[in-house]
Parts: structure tokens; C-alpha cells; sequence
């Protein structure tokens, strides 16, 4: 039988229910203490945490609990094999009286009802991302799961890029207790952005958001699982949004002139925003048109003009060089539009450094995972207020595909061609491409393009900022996920 090891510890929990019940058709004593431990003595000693109830069923004289139980070692959830996932688990008790089952039942309600979980989620659905999976992955592996924990689903389907961002600059914030992304990481990014752009922005931002993988990215719920050892897959990313603990992450404002936008995730300039973007064109192979295009990339590799100047973080001092800069001014207070402007920040008189181009690649990281199978940031944290700068240059192509290699456990930072340091703002200056001067390039922010140079793909699109400064600071722990812990 499937069970949680027992409390060691000393001084035993209060009991707070205890009776004589039917267990796997054995009698045993089975009590409910007040910490939450469901255990029993008879045939063989037996535990479980109501922390992993997922909510029950009266059958007849029956209890039923859905439960999820940890498996660690061997099998794949969900094509990832790092870490311990979660399986689903049925265990039914039969107390041997009426009076005793409505007893548990109370009780083992009340419990479930203590624990503050999300009761009412909007949950976006995004048909179109990745493989086109959304639809699959909800129905099988997310609806069952939310229904068993009695959760109710307002469910939306985004039917056009920006369709999230539309529903959740209006949405109505009283009626849910938080939004879920079945998708990659573009919707999460809407999401956030319209709630940013709200009136009610302060209030807006602590509404949890969570993510389920469904794209072909997916690097925020990859931090997410990871960083509590999970493996990422549906369940277990629907089973950590169930369990409603969160956890705080900052968001970048990314400012050119009064235009601004909001990224969670990553901005990027040079071969991964080249092959981010750029890849598109094969989206019908899923995650393996990132390897594919990158191989194409390398052999054929551009290199860009252009400066980068940061404001660094405590030891990160000596990197690069002194900078002068002149950073945008906000408008007057007066002047600004409803929702959030960014963080009020007064940088200019600080010690700035810069590097100069060519560069073959520049990334800005606020978590450490790029995608499920990319460790661009090892050492990047959720809310610590900065961000984690990956800097290419002068790298040969043979060491830039070993460097690429590397991705999958964050050692590509190790490189000898790699400058990898945190910062707490950051201001791009990008330029043509130094081979051919007519031709620029594109800048990436969180899957989503900001800016086309001259000549470069799909330049005659439309982008929200134009091919030229661009100034990023950051907000520490502005926006709520779902996190397992």
C-alpha cells in the first residue's frame, strides 16, 4: 500500500478524530490529528498527509479520498525524467457507522477547507501553441484533477495572440481565486501585462497565476516544479496549483520612449532571439525546431554591433567597463495613464558599466529556466530584485555548439566566452549585423518579439518598439504564482 513514512518525532500531534474503520477490508484505528495526518493501526501502520487529498466522495457506507501519492526514480512524466512527480491514488475508509462516516466527513471537510485553496480558477486554454496540445493536455490531464479537488473552472479558449491580455485587463477580479495558463509561456506573459495595465494594478497582481505545460517553451513552470526537485508535467503543475501555496516574482519593465512592456521571463538579442523567432517557421516540429534551428544558426553565424551597459549587482562590480548613460524620464505623474508605470527608480547617478560588440548573442534572465530543457540562468532567483545577464562574444563556431550543448545543465555560464553576472538594470543599444551593415536584428522579450531591424525577419510586421534603445529595470517580487511550495 502506498503510504507517507511515519511521524518520528517525539511528542505525537493532537488527535482530533479516531474510530475503528474498514481499511483495504481490515479493520483498523484510524484517527485524523490536528496537523493533518491521516494514520491507522492494524494490519500494517499507515499514513497520509491531507496535504495531498485532493478532495472525497461519499459512496454508500464508503469514503473515497483522491489522493496523490510522490513516486521518485524510473518512468517519465510527461517526457521529463528529472526529479519526483506525483501519481494519482484512490484510498477508501468505511467507518463502521452512520454517525461515525458523518463525522469524518465534516471533519476531513473542514481540514480540506483550512488549508485556503483556490475554490474558483479562469483558466486560459491556448489552442495554438506548440504542438497544438492544450486542448488534449486539459482535457485529460488538468479538468480531471481541478474536479476531483471540486474546484469550479470558468474556461476560456484564446482565439488570437493578445486575447488573454484583453480578458484579464477586464476580468472581473472578485469572482476567481486565480488564473491558469494551460500553454507555453506566452498567455503567462498576457496575463501579466494586462494585469499591469489595469486601474487596480496593485490589487490585480496578487491574484496567483498559474502555468501548466502546454507549449513549446514552458522555462516558467520548468522554475517553478524544479526548483522544489518536481518533475514538469501537467499533473504535477496542476496538482501545485490545487495545493494553492505561492511564491512572489519579480517583473521587468521594458521602457523605450512612454512605451513599456512587462516581462517575467527573458529578453534576448542576437543568436537566441535569432533562433527563438526565427524558428517559428518550423512550429510544426514542436520544441525540436529549437535544436534544429540553432544548428542552422551556428553554421551560418551572425554577429551584431552595438552596446550593452548594466547597472550591476553587489560583486558584479568589476565587469565591464565605466559608463556614462541617460536613462528615459517618466512623464509627469499627472500625465501618466491608468495602471503600473514600473519601479520608481533613480539610477543615473550610479556606477554604470558597459561592454561593447560584436556580440553573438545577449540574454537577460529572470529565472533559471529558458525553456524545459534550457538552464540559461542557474543562478537566477524569483524575487531577488535582479536580473541574470548571459553575454556572448568572440566565440568560434566550434566552441559556440559545445557552449550550446551545455544548455540543458546551466554549464554553458562556465565558458571562457561567456561573461554571466546579475544586474539591476540594464540598457541595450543593438546595431547591424557587422558582415552586413544593412541588415539588423531582432529583439526577443519572452517568446514575443519587441523590435525588427532593418532586413531581418519579417521585418515588414508591425513590432511594439522600434529596432533602437531600449532600457530595462526591475520590481522585485511584483507579481503571484502558484508555486508546490
Amino acid at each position: 500500500m502506498d503510504h507517507e513514512p511515519e511521524n518520528n518525532q517525539q511528542s505525537s500531534p493532537a488527535i482530533i478524530l479516531k474510530d475503528i474503520a474498514l481499511l483495504d477490508d481490515y479493520h483498523v484505528m484510524m484517527t485524523l490529528t490536528a496537523e493533518g495526518e491521516l494514520q491507522s493501526v492494524g494490519y500494517e501502520r499507515w499514513s497520509l498527509s491531507m496535504k495531498n487529498v485532493l478532495g472525497f466522495i461519499v459512496e454508500g457506507k464508503q469514503i473515497r479520498l483522491k489522493a496523490v501519492v510522490k513516486r521518485d526514480g524510473g518512468g517519465i512524466c510527461c517526457g521529463d525524467s528529472d526529479g519526483f512527480y506525483f501519481a494519482r491514488k484512490d484510498f477508501v475508509i468505511e467507518p463502521l457507522y452512520e454517525d461515525a462516516k458523518d463525522r469524518w466527513c465534516y471533519k476531513l471537510r473542514q481540514f480540506l477547507e483550512s488549508l485556503g485553496r483556490p475554490k474558483r480558477l479562469l483558466v486560459f486554454v491556448n489552442p495554438f501553441g506548440g504542438k497544438k496540445s492544450a486542448r488534449k493536455v486539459f482535457a485529460k490531464e488538468v479538468k480531471p484533477l481541478l474536479e476531483d479537488a471540486d474546484v469550479e473552472l470558468d474556461v476560456r479558449e484564446t482565439k488570437y495572440q493578445l486575447h488573454a491580455k484583453e480578458i484579464a485587463k477586464s476580468m472581473d477580479l472578485s469572482k476567481y481565486d486565480g488564473i491558469v495558463c494551460v500553454s507555453g509561456d506566452g498567455v503567462l506573459v498576457e496575463v501579466v501585462n494586462g494585469m499591469l495595465e489595469r486601474a487596480d494594478w496593485r490589487k490585480a497582481v496578487k491574484l496567483p497565476i498559474g502555468m501548466v505545460p502546454a507549449g513549446t517553451g514552458n522555462g516558467m513552470i520548468k522554475s517553478v516544479l524544479d526548483s522544489a526537485g518536481i518533475r514538469c508535467c501537467a499533473r504535477s503543475a496542476t496538482i501545485s496549483i490545487i495545493q494553492g501555496h505561492t511564491r512572489s516574482v519579480d517583473v521587468a519593465t521594458i521602457s523605450q520612449g512612454t512605451t513599456k512592456f512587462f516581462s517575467v521571463l527573458m529578453l534576448a538579442w542576437g543568436l537566441v532571439a535569432d533562433i527563438d523567432i526565427e524558428s517559428e517557421k518550423f512550429r510544426w516540429m514542436g520544441s525540436a525546431r529549437i535544436d534544429f534551428y540553432a544548428l542552422q544558426r551556428i553554421i551560418c553565424l551572425r554577429q551584431y554591433n552595438g552596446r550593452v551597459l548594466f547597472l550591476p549587482a553587489p560583486g558584479f562590480e568589476s565587469c565591464g567597463q565605466p559608463a556614462s548613460i541617460s536613462l528615459y524620464k517618466d512623464p509627469p505623474v499627472s500625465d501618466k495613464v491608468l495602471g503600473y508605470q514600473g519601479p520608481e527608480t533613480k539610477f543615473e547617478d550610479l556606477e554604470w558599466r558597459e561592454l561593447k560588440g560584436p556580440f553573438v548573442s545577449v540574454w537577460l534572465h529572470n529565472v533559471p529556466w529558458g525553456a524545459e530543457d534550457t538552464l540559461a540562468a542557474p543562478n537566477a532567483k524569483f524575487s531577488d530584485g535582479f536580473l541574470d545577464l548571459i553575454v556572448v562574444r568572440n566565440c568560434p563556431k566550434l566552441a559556440l555548439l559545445s557552449l550550446m550543448t551545455k544548455l540543458s545543465d546551466g554549464t554553458h555560464v562556465q565558458s571562457p566566452y561567456v561573461a554571466y553576472l546579475k544586474v539591476k538594470a540594464f540598457v541595450l543599444e543593438p546595431g547591424a549585423r557587422i558582415d552586413e551593415l544593412d541588415k539588423e536584428g531582432i529583439i526577443d522579450s519572452d517568446g514575443e518579439v519587441l523590435a525588427r531591424g532593418r532586413r531581418s525577419y519579417k521585418c515588414d510586421q508591425k513590432a511594439l518598439m522600434s529596432y533602437d534603445k531600449l532600457q530595462i529595470t526591475v520590481d522585485q517580487g511584483l507579481a503571484t504564482l502558484f508555486s508546490p511550495e
